[in-house]
């Protein structure tokens, strides 16, 4: 849906004026172009529209204002046209003439002529250029026309477009807020029209009532913009670093400035990997090494032996010198490896890898404290095997990392909560199998010599393609390659490359290479990076990775084959390629493995297999497209190449390519298949044969210009003198049409354009302090928004088109979802843009523009990107590469490219590694050319954006003449013109001789001519003041045109030698304003301007330019009606014109104030020390010189403090001129050296501003109560506080319940039992204090995290209610700190203490600052500044030093900058001393001796200095002379380590005053490493107003941990700072109150001394008072708080790369006060000595392991093992109880483990030697956990690991009353145990199961014990001895086991016994009975017979 308004004319106007109209629909303003000069009709026959979201009602409005524009004032409102939209709604077009009424809605006699259409839903967005409005002829015919005229048209056609403009470029050219964009016809330069005057804000005020109510409530906001400003000042740009981005003009693309390629370039990078300890490792008792690998470098950790969770918490580091590309690809690989030893590799348990990128692009770069699965890359059916907790941080030169503070880490670790993954990945990874399917190339170059080729051509006739290409692939650290392909330019492979990784990889780029097999080495062709991110998206509708089948080109070296290429990098892929080398198909597929299937090959090995062939038209038809090229000027031709004749070549692929592009691919038509052989003739002469014959004169190809001689600029650069005649190259080529997808990316980089050019207004606005950056903000988003919903239209247009890829298909749904929620949430975010929240906003725009650049970035591509080389004498020699998407051509203006049908300015460099550093800042071609790429269907459109005014030259050729382009241009029409170059000053300019200085002069270059500006001797901010004139200069074209678009100029800043040429400082450009002949001189465009141009040399910024620039039309009278060079041609400087009066700034008198205070650290000049330094001050031609130094060695301070001088300055603030500082130095003879240089680049900082009187802070009448006594508990953070002087509010602090409890406590004399357990004054010491300060900095840094939110809602309502008065800035934001501040100190009224958690015991705190203390304290500049004093550069390789490695020296002093004459009440104060100016009160700078104690806490992470990956540090400690080396107290083998320790030094201010703490690595042979130091300035401290000296602790007490340190009390101190800073006060009394100033502060008055005697004192109010210093009225100032700061270790010899963090304070104490104290004992903890005593009675259900060797039955030799530290240090196991057949076994047995244990880490702390090789032992500290494992015992082999448990004695689970209870859920926390803490509970005892991993990784119960723990500390243990096993003292009695216990062949009767009696009793007892049985019956049986005879005889 949109609404389209063509506004035509306007007429009936009242005199003569510019014109502009803007127009307004539902809160949305565009803006028309400027029509100047116009008379009683303006036509503007412009169109807008507004795309539509919601149906347009009725009663909507939409208006029209006409303005007379002005660029110097606001516009002035000419009338108003406003229109109900109902006849729009209903017929959906209208035409309507109407009246206009003014400001009083009077109607007056100008009247408009307008059209509207609406658009309702339909569908057929994005259509509407052809013939849609009535009105002007079709646009169709104008087109024609345009084209058929050749552009000759005359300026005076009634729409003043240029021809073949169509009049939908101007289309929605939205001009957001006094618009910059639809500037586009306006006549004045890019630049200038960046300031469209500096206009107040409208007259058109008193409008804002009668706006008509239609309007919702919201767009109130946008109204008042609207009508407050309509062109208003801010929303213009500044400098114009934003007016070169952007593209005010239409015929002219923006130029690119920075020239040197980043890319390719080695840069230091540390990758820092601590492996702290691995868990849940998959396998039996193993003994496990973890390998860390970063590329091809290996690092092992140490062993620990059986154990499944080993402890290590050792840390590596890799260092690397690479370009960024390669660094990022590196894969880091962390392995588990076990049973490794010298002999064997050890197996492999698992591993797991990610790539440096992928770490690098983590917040902070790192990983913290994570933990990373283990897999099997083996084996990807198996499950996890197990996990590795590390920190993972990768560091660039310059990155510092901020570690979390290292505490101690209590906090139990959630594995699953914590693994090492980025954020968005899922935890449970799966397999997946890419495919990398590689089809087929094109294009390739010969990769060998032609020499063979052509002998043996010509002995056998046999002729070969010169290259042998395969394709290699390269991902997660594996690579696969295809089979080779011999001799083919076109290789066919038809094949796929499987890698199998978990998927989402962690790997961020696939890398693709075609190389060529060679017998000596292969070398590659052309790389091609795959980035996954960009092909596949991980959101709920995302898609897994999927590409193609597309090309993708790869570029690279040039083309020629050389045996050794120089630029063979670039084919790697490092760097940008300066050729096209060769096209690859290929696609890319990823499917998920399902591992649970069993046919799965398991294993990740790379495989290569067939690939099924895609069709040919699977990749898009292919199409024939034209490419267009005009030069229209070459100029500043190094002077290198200025003898022979140049050429330009312009390729596009190998089209084109007429010296090396040999192997051209074929066009696919008819495809007449040549003999491979022809080919190299027929291509050379590429001009006849092959193309002409193709199809019925078909047209051939022109791909260069006409070698041409270059003439002389000047003695740097050479031109081509073109002239009139300006050549044209055009190539036909053939690609397949896949235009939708550059489409696509044209349309998001449009918008992000866009985007980027409002923020860096934005920007810019803010840095130069303009008003209203929100509105300008506002305007962006809406244009953004606008923006989206555009691309939601349009991209959808060509869905059905059948050779999209899925990959196009997913795309484009995710583009457009993400622009959707962008446009979403930029509506929204436009809603919360306000004054004081712009900078956040800001903020996250840039994400906006990250994303949508990353959008644009199209993955397949389509057509190669286009070369432009400059050719002399058939070589190459520079280049310039343009992506073909800027240069395509669409009926859709928002789907054209940036530079299609433009001129653009083309800088040429030197390929590859010659283009890096120096040689790459010189230009070596400036070219203008024209650009049109295009299907050749539409290329009657070729020629629109050329410069009007040619004929063209046809090549005489064939019979269908009309269809050939020109082979040039003939320009008929110039212009006489004369440029005025008026040459200010420049700032901050790069120093580029040794002395720091530079002798600087400008040369300015346009067209072909050129001018320099007089040298400046030895200056960095040169005040030219010259005007240079160009004269004769002819510009082609049409006059309007030029008016418009005029060409760019080139200004180069260079350093004059003496000697040799001289050299390059940098680069800027600007476009002038130009002034037609017709066109008066007169404001509001003339005079112009001065403005800043950003200086850059290479990709850095070297400085400012002020200047401006104009170009004036020469009439047909000549050079009379020019405006006058009036000014006098200046006397001293001989013929040398000033800038004139309009434009130079306007001037007034200044007083400059300069304190002298002193040098520091001055090194030698020239091997000479320097001895008599002096100071000189520099600005605007004026100065000061300081008092000589007489002897910098015994007092570097200057003897009179304060000096001024007077200058003049300009108004206006941001053209003040930089401050030189220069020191030299004096030597004998009146000689003098210069030492170093500081340019002040802004004095902004330094203008004395008097103070607002009438501000709060000011306020000096009536009370304020400030008070800390306990009094009725007021409910929390619910007191207001008012700074009215008139009313005496109370500001409550409150101090936490504990300390209320405590208190109270103290007073009624502990009568009462409070109900948390007092921490023992006597047991507390320093560390206590410090852990506690630790754990409130992670809680507070927490609730930060978790109130940012809260608070950004807050500020809000702060800022919307507003406080009363006018609150300064810094006042707001120390409310807010404050306000925070008693957030985090008290808990809120829902967390307080009532709340259960568990209460902390309160210990008083101290302050630690996680980073320097100057950080937090601005420097300490509050009035002394250090200037640091640069020296020039030694040589050329110095361009790269960083400015550390230039300072050589620093001045301390200060400046004031005021208009004179002073302000009367200045001078009128009580006590000013007019010697001293502006510096009243400042102390002297007398030497003063002072005590400095240093205490040093301890190191983290330090770099590993020893091959061990350790280091042994100690403390270095220099100041002046003094020098002390700990280097007995080293700590050994230790990167965190713990020093604890303090030192006192002596010192004299100034001569010492840096203090440099080091630490030293320290070695038995050779010197000690230096680790790294950190430097402390302590003058500044010394002096600073926040009283840096010694830290005001938070409670005043005088014994026990917390006892005040400095030796004066706080009154004392009070007193003092009332009295420097002249406040009334300090008024003591009535006890427990203090007055300072207005301010009253109550608080407890007595202290308690140690014999618990209680006195008054009025110490406590007067520390409340210094605690609340800053809220003292006019001089309050933060004071230092007791603290700890953190401080980055550096090494001079990787300098920017942090090397660990020294965490100290520093105290000073004059040494003419009162000495302090001892200094505080901060020694670190000795560990307490215990005794754990470990009774195993009894085990039950252990697994039975052994099968009997007689009997087969089931039995196990249970004994159970036990340790503490280490298996190594102190296992101890029991008895064995053989052959339990039950499971059961008896022991009864004592273990007796002593350990050392730091209660404040709960570590325990083990001393050893590593091996026997250690010279000393090593202290570890590791985690107390006790381990406990069944073992069957085995008399020939090794012992069976039954099971194990890990009980960690702070938290474990509390055993089980009986062996039933007890069950495996106990141990694997699935059942909620409570847990204990022996070191609590002391004696505990019960059952615990153990267990172990059955074949499928899962834990099963083989067992449990009984056991007793008992904890007792070392002099319990020795008062109540035990014996070990069952020994005396206190032996335990025997297990009653059964005997079996002694196997069968130590006593075969017992076991035959055991046998018969146990087991068979009943079998035997039957058997015997069955046999007595049968016994009975035989005998019967036997003796039946006889007794039968005998009965039957009667015997």
């Amino acid at each position: 849906m949109a609404l389209l308004l063509h506004l035509k004319t306007v007429s009936k106007l009242r005199g003569r004026g510019d014109r502009i109209a803007k127009v307004t629909f539902r809160g949305q303003s565009f803006y028309s172009r400027v029509l100047e000069n116009c008379e009683d009709v303006a036509d503007f026959a412009e169109t807008f529209r507004w795309q539509v979201a919601s149906s347009i009602d009725s009663n909507e409005m939409l208006e029209i204002q006409i303005f007379n524009y002005s660029k110097v004032f606001s516009n002035k409102l000419i009338g108003t046209f406003r229109m109900v939209l109902q006849k729009v709604v209903e017929e959906g077009h209208v035409e309507v003439t109407d009246m206009l009424i003014d400001d009083n809605n009077a109607i007056i006699q100008t009247s408009l002529c307008v059209e509207v259409r609406y658009q309702a839903t339909d569908g057929t967005v994005g259509s509407w250029d052809d013939g849609d409005f009535l009105g002007d002829e079709s646009l169709h015919e104008e087109e024609k026309d345009s084209q058929e005229t050749d552009g000759l048209l005359p300026g005076s056609r009634p729409s003043s477009r240029p021809p073949g403009e169509k009049s939908f470029r101007s289309k929605g050219r939205q001009k957001t807020k006094g618009g910059r964009d639809g500037e586009h016809k306006a006549g004045r330069s890019v630049f200038s029209a960046m300031k469209l005057g500096k206009n107040r804000p409208h007259k058109e005020e008193p409008q804002r009532q009668d706006e008509p109510a239609v309007l919702e409530m919201e767009n109130l906001d946008r109204l008042a913009i609207r009508l407050g400003d309509g062109l208003d000042p801010d929303s213009m740009s500044l400098a114009s670093v934003t007016a070169l981005t952007t593209n005010v003009s239409n015929k002219r693309s923006k130029p690119d400035i920075k020239m040197e390629p980043s890319a390719g370039r080695p840069m230091d990078y540390q990758v820092s990997v601590t492996v702290i300890e691995a868990r849940q490792l998959v396998g039996l008792n193993m003994d496990p090494v973890v390998c860390v690998e970063v590329g091809d470098d290996k690092k092992f950790t140490s062993m620990k032996e059986s154990t499944n969770c080993p402890y290590y918490n050792e840390y590596f580091v890799f260092d690397f010198h690479v370009s960024p590309d390669v660094m990022f690809d590196k894969i880091i690989k962390i392995s588990v490896i076990h049973s490794k030893n010298l002999l064997r590799s050890g197996t492999l348990v698992g591993s797991f890898k990610m790539d440096v990128g992928t770490v690098y692009s983590q917040p902070e770069h790192q990983f913290h404290h994570k933990w990373a699965i283990l897999s099997d890359p083996d084996d990807i059916s198996a499950g996890l095997k197990g996990y590795v907790k590390c920190d993972v941080a990768v560091m660039g030169k310059g990155d510092n990392i901020k570690t979390p503070h290292k505490a101690n880490e209590t906090d139990e670790d959630d594995i699953e909560g914590n693994l090492l993954l980025p954020e968005g990945v899922p935890p449970e990874r799966q397999w997946a199998r890419f495919y990398v399917k590689i089809y087929r190339a094109e294009g390739l170059p010969h990769m060998n010599t032609s020499l063979m080729a052509n002998m043996k051509k010509a002995f056998i006739g046999e002729n070969k393609d010169l290259v042998d290409p395969y394709v290699q692939v390269f991902f997660a650290g594996q690579k696969g390659k295809t089979s080779v392909q011999k001799s083919s330019y076109e290789p066919l492979w038809n094949e796929q490359v499987v890698f199998t990784d978990l998927f989402p990889p962690l790997c961020k780029r696939m890398k693709v290479q075609i190389r060529d097999s060679d017998k000596v080495n292969d070398v590659a062709i052309g790389t091609h990076f795959i980035d996954l991110r960009k092909i596949s998206n991980d959101g709920d509708k995302g898609f897994l990775p999927t590409l193609g089948p597309a090309w993708v080109n790869m570029y690279g070296s040039t083309r020629n084959y050389t045996l050794l290429d120089e630029h063979q990098d670039l084919n790697e892929g490092l760097g940008e390629g300066v050729s096209f080398r060769a096209r690859l198909m290929l696609g890319l597929a990823v499917e998920i493995l399902d591992t649970s299937n069993p046919e799965l090959t398991s294993s990740t090995e790379v495989q290569v297999e067939q690939a099924a062939p895609v069709s040919e038209s699977c990749v898009g038809k292919m199409e024939e497209f034209f490419l267009f090229g005009a030069l229209l000027e070459a100029s500043m031709i190094d002077r290198k190449n200025g003898d022979k004749p140049i050429t330009f070549e312009v390729t596009i692929g190998n089209y084109g390519n007429e010296v090396d592009g040999l192997s051209r691919p074929q066009r696919p038509r008819p495809r007449p298949r040549k003999e491979p052989g022809d080919e190299e003739e027929v291509d050379l002469i590429q001009k006849s044969s092959d193309d002409e014959t193709d199809e019925g004169g078909d047209l051939p190809s022109v791909s260069s210009s006409p070698p041409m001689r270059p003439q002389i600029t000047d003695r740097n650069y050479f031109h081509l003198p073109y002239l009139e005649r300006k050549p044209c190259i055009y190539i036909k080529s053939w690609w397949p049409d896949q235009r939708r997808r550059l489409y696509n990316a044209n349309i998001v980089d449009h918008i992000a354009d866009k985007l980027e050019e409002g923020l860096n207004d934005v920007q810019e606005m803010i840095k130069t302090e303009k008003s209203y950056p929100e509105r300008r903000l506002r305007g962006v988003l809406e244009e953004l928004s606008c923006g989206c919903y555009r691309f939601l239209s349009l991209a959808d247009k060509d869905q059905g088109h059948w050779s999209r890829t899925r990959l196009d298909r997913e795309r484009l749904k995710s583009c457009m979802r993400e622009l959707e929620s962008m446009g979403q949430q930029a509506k929204t975010l436009r809603a919360q843009v306000k004054w004081h929240t712009v900078r956040d906003k800001l903020r996250l725009c840039q994400n906006f523009l990250h994303k949508l650049r990353f959008l644009a970035d199209e993955p397949q591509h389509s057509v190669p990107d286009v070369f432009i080389w400059m050719m002399s004498n058939n070589k190459r020699i520079a280049y310039a590469r343009v992506p073909s998407k800027d240069l395509l051509f669409s009926t859709v203006e928002e789907e054209l490219g940036k530079d299609c049908a433009k001129v653009k300015t083309l800088f040429l460099k030197l390929p590859g590694k010659r283009g890096f550093g120096s040689a790459g800042w010189t230009v070596q071609a400036k070219l203008e050319l024209y650009l049109w790429l295009g299907l050749s269907k539409q290329c009657k459109d070729f020629l629109c954006g050329l410069p009007c005014g040619f004929e063209e030259v046809r090549a005489a050729q064939g019979p269908g003449l009309h269809a050939f382009p020109p082979i040039s241009l003939l320009y008929t029409k110039k212009q006489a013109f004369q440029l005025r170059a008026h040459m200010y000053q420049a700032r901050s300019l790069f120093a580029a001789d040794s002395s720091g200085l530079s002798d600087p002069f400008a040369r300015v270059f346009f067209i072909n001519q050129s001018q320099c500006t007089e040298v400046l001797n030895e200056t960095l901010c040169p005040t030219w003041d010259q005007m240079l004139v160009f004269d004769n200069l002819e510009l082609y074209g049409e006059a309007h045109e030029l008016r418009d678009d005029p060409p760019i100029i080139v200004i180069e800043i260079y350093d004059q030698d003496t000697m040799g040429k001289a050299d390059f400082i940098g680069r800027t450009f600007a476009k002038p304003l130009v002034k037609m002949a017709d066109e008066a001189y007169c404001p509001p465009r003339f005079p112009p301007q001065l403005e800043y141009y950003q200086i850059y040399r290479g990709n850095a910024t070297a400085g400012d330019l002020l200047a401006a620039f104009e170009l004036l039309q020469i009439g047909p009278a000549g050079k009379a009606d020019l405006p006058p060079i009036n000014g006098p041609v200046d006397v001293d400087r001989g013929p040398i014109m000033p800038v004139p009066v309009g434009i130079r700034p306007v001037l007034s008198k200044y007083r400059i104030e300069v304190l002298f205070w002193g040098l520091r650290d001055l090194k030698r000049v020239n091997l000479a020390q320097v001895d008599r330094p002096r100071v000189d001050i520099e600005c605007a031609g004026k100065g000061v010189q300081s008092s000589l130094i007489h002897n910098y060695k015994k007092n570097p301070n200057f003897n009179t403090l304060v000096k001024w001088f007077e200058v003049d300055l300009p108004e206006n603030e941001l053209l003040h001129p930089p401050l030189n500082i220069r020191v030299v130095d004096c030597r004998a003879f009146g000689r003098y050296t210069l030492v170093g240089s500081h340019a002040v680049s802004s004095l902004r900082r330094f203008i004395y501003r008097p103070p607002d009187r009438s501000a709060p802070s000011w306020n000096t009448s009536g009370e304020v109560v400030v008070n800390m006594e306990p009094e009725v508990p007021v409910k929390k953070l619910e007191t207001v506080v008012k700074l009215d002087a008139t009313s005496d509010a109370v500001i409550k602090v409150d101090v936490a319940d504990e300390e209320k409890e405590r208190k109270k406590k103290k007073k009624k004399g502990s009568s009462e039992e409070p109900e948390e357990e007092e921490p023992d004054e006597s047991m507390l010491d320093w560390w206590s204090k410090y852990f506690a300060s630790i754990d409130t900095m992670k809680e507070q840094l927490r609730q930060q995290e978790a109130s940012g939110t809260d608070l950004e809602e807050k500020e809000e309502m702060d800022n919307t209610e507003g406080l009363k008065g006018p609150m300064k800035g810094k006042e707001k934001a120390r409310a807010a700190k404050e306000e925070r501040k008693k957030r985090t100190q008290s808990p809120g009224p829902g967390q307080g203490s009532e709340a259960p958690e568990k209460k902390k015991p309160k210990i008083d705190e101290l302050k630690v600052y996680p980073k320097e203390l100057e950080s937090e304290f601005d420097s300490f500049e509050d009035w002394l500044h250090t200037f640091n004093l640069l020296r020039g550069k030694t040589g050329d390789d110095e361009d790269g030093a960083t400015e550390e490695e230039r300072i050589v020296g620093r001045f301390k002093g200060s400046l004031c900058v005021y208009k004179v004459p002073l302000p009367e009440d200045v001078s009128r104060e009580a006590g000013y001393d007019p010697t001293y100016g502006m510096f009243q009160g400042i102390p002297s700078n007398d030497p003063i001796n002072v005590l400095v104690r240093v205490y040093v806490v301890r190191a983290t992470d330090l770099h590993p200095a020893d091959i061990n990956g350790k280091a042994d540090p100690y403390i270095a400690i220099r100041l002046g002379k003094t020098d002390i080396r700990d280097k007995e107290n080293y700590i050994s083998k230790q990167l965190n380590p713990v020093f604890g320790k303090s030192f006192d030094i002596e010192a004299c201010f100034p001569m010492e005053s840096l203090l440099t703490v080091a630490v030293y690595d320290w070695d038995l042979v050779g010197t000690d490493d230096l680790i790294g130091e950190t430097k402390i300035d302590l003058e500044n401290r010394f002096y600073s107003k926040h009283r840096a000296t010694c830290g005001i602790a938070q409670t005043y007490s005088t014994h026990g941990y917390n006892i005040w340190r400095d030796p004066m009390k706080p009154s004392q101190i009070l007193s003092r700072l009332c009295k420097e800073s002249k406040v009334d006060g300090p008024h003591f009394g009535p006890p427990g109150r203090v007055k300072v100033s207005n301010r009253v502060f109550t608080g407890p008055s007595e202290i308690e001394d140690e014999n618990g005697q209680r006195k008054p004192t009025e110490e406590h109010v007067a520390l409340l008072a210094l605690r609340y210093w800053e809220d003292i009225p006019r001089v309050g100032c933060r004071l230092v708080p007791e603290h700890v700061e953190t401080r980055p270790l550096l090494n001079p010899d990787k300098p920017g790369i942090e090397q660990g963090r020294l965490e100290l304070w520093v105290d000073m104490f004059p040494m003419d006060m009162p000495a302090p104290g001892t200094p505080l004992d901060i020694s670190p903890r000795k560990p307490k000595k215990y005794e754990l005593r470990v009774i195993v009675w009894n085990t039950d259900e252990v697994v039975l392991e052994d099968d009997d060797f007689f009997t087969g039955e089931k039995s196990s030799d249970i004994f159970v093992r036990g340790w503490l530290k280490g298996q190594q240090e102190d296992k101890q196991d029991t008895d064995v109880h053989y052959h339990s057949l039950t499971g059961e076994g008896n022991f009864n047995w004592r273990y007796l483990f002593p350990f050392d244990y730091l209660a404040a880490e709960e570590k325990i702390v083990i001393s050893k030697k590593e091996s026997m090789f250690s010279w000393d032992e090593t202290e570890y500290k590791i985690p107390a956990r006790l381990t406990l494992q069944i073992w069957d015992a085995d008399h020939f082999s090794a012992d069976d690991f039954l099971g194990a448990i890990e009980l960690d004695l702070n938290r474990f689970p509390r055993g089980a009353k009986t062996a039933k209870q007890c069950s495996m859920e106990m141990a694997t926390g699935e059942l909620d145990v409570p847990l204990v803490s022996i070191f609590k509970q002391k004696r505990v005892k019960g059952w615990w199961p153990l267990l172990a991993r059955n074949e499928n990784d899962e834990f099963e119960l083989t067992g449990k014990v009984e056991a007793e723990l008992h904890l007792l500390t070392a002099e319990e243990a020795e008062k109540n001895p035990v014996g070990l096993a069952r020994n005396e003292p206190d032996p335990l009695e025997k297990p009653n086991r059964p005997d079996t216990a002694f196997v069968w062949f130590l006593n075969p009767l017992k076991s035959i016994k055991y046998l018969i009696c146990t087991r068979y009793k009943w079998l035997i007892i039957k058997i015997v009975l069955a046999l007595l049985g049968l016994l009975m019956l035989a005998l019967f049986l036997y003796s039946l017979p006889g007794y039968m005879v005998k009965k039957l005889l009667g015997a």
